[in-house]
């Protein structure tokens, strides 16, 4: 198995029902993760190009399903299946998808959830 240029980290963690930053899961994580993965495939991407392999808890609840590019450090947030063909034509071309990139205010937890938690 060659090593691949990037992995794309899906966050399908999954916090009880009702918890009040949610999680990635709850806000579909896992059929992202199967639809990116299959895309890859068949666009040919999956041998060398890019792995879609899934995280654990990547601590940006509020603004799931997320998703870690490595080795270019970044994240995605607020990712849905719609949102899939965009970040693998980006992928194929070299482009990072910016409508979706987590901003640094995107990764504090909002002040109302911490309340919540309290």
């Amino acid at each position: 198995m060659a090593q691949r240029k990037r992995y794309l980290f899906v966050c399908v963690n999954r916090r009880p029902d009702g918890t009040p930053k949610g999680s990635c899961a709850a806000r579909g994580a896992l059929e992202v993760h199967d639809k990116l993965k299959s895309m890859l495939k068949k666009r040919g991407l999956a041998e060398l190009q890019a792995r879609a392999c899934t995280s654990s808890c990547l601590d940006t609840c509020w603004v799931g399903p997320a998703i870690a590019v490595e080795p270019d450090n970044f994240m995605y947030g607020r990712v849905t299946e719609a949102d899939l063909e965009e970040i693998v034509s980006g992928l194929e071309s070299g482009q990072r998808v910016e409508r979706l990139v987590l901003q640094p205010s995107d990764y504090v937890e909002p002040k109302e959830l911490k309340k919540l938690e309290g």
